[in-house]
């Protein structure tokens, strides 16, 4: 993700939350009947910045579609990558259509597995938890294993949840032109923000 959108489908995003879901639901397997406490949403924030020589590089997204199911510990994720915002709209064209290609990879996804889930929901009614999850980032069609850290917080019924990581565009085979290679940074920082709504029963009560 460095330099970079096009018209974003209407209705797309909404069409991602269900499918999550079952996303989510074949992950957990068995253990999905032993917890029915998912938390999502389809308005998660994510951002990502990434400093340059030339100009910053920054946008804003603030519709990420994400289920969390506290009895497993899963978290889901997908980010239409059409929707994020900059300043200039010439660099949200060039993110889309040279390095993003977003017509050919229309979203990024994230599946990953809460590190001691049990301990963290455990701890959870006594304030925010610093929390790592481990999972599998899919990104401009290629998908790796990374870790992130972040907090998780019940906040008036709610599960709020803040992640930040680092993203080498190199490893997501994004070419960035040899101009610009040199005065770009080698890593973009990511941030992502989720207010959560309980869907089933809730595991954690409020202290």
């Amino acid at each position: 993700m460095t330099g970079f959108l096009r018209r974003p489908h209407l209705g797309t995003a909404r069409r991602w939350l269900p499918a999550l879901l079952l996303w989510l639901g074949g992950l957990a397997g068995p253990l999905a009947a032993q917890a029915q406490a998912k938390y999502l949403t389809k308005t998660g924030y994510i951002s990502f910045f990434s400093a340059s020589i030339m100009e910053d590089i920054e946008a804003k997204n603030n519709k990420v579609a994400a289920v969390f199911d506290l009895g497993t510990g899963q978290l889901a994720f997908a980010v239409p990558v059409r929707e994020f915002q900059f300043k200039r709209t010439l660099m949200q064209e060039h993110f889309n259509e040279n390095y993003m290609e977003s017509e050919k990879f229309p979203k990024a996804t994230f599946s990953g597995q809460l590190v001691n889930a049990a301990q963290v929901v455990k701890q959870l009614p006594t304030g925010s938890q610093n929390v790592e999850v481990e999972g599998q980032l899919t990104l401009h069609g290629v998908t790796h294993k990374v870790a992130v850290s972040g907090t998780l917080q019940m906040r008036d019924g709610q599960l709020v949840v803040f992640a930040y990581f680092n993203i080498a565009p190199a490893d997501y085979a994004i070419d960035i032109p040899l101009l610009v290679r040199e005065h770009i940074a080698k890593s973009v920082s990511v941030r992502v923000s989720l207010t959560c709504d309980a869907s089933g029963p809730a595991l954690v009560s409020q202290p």
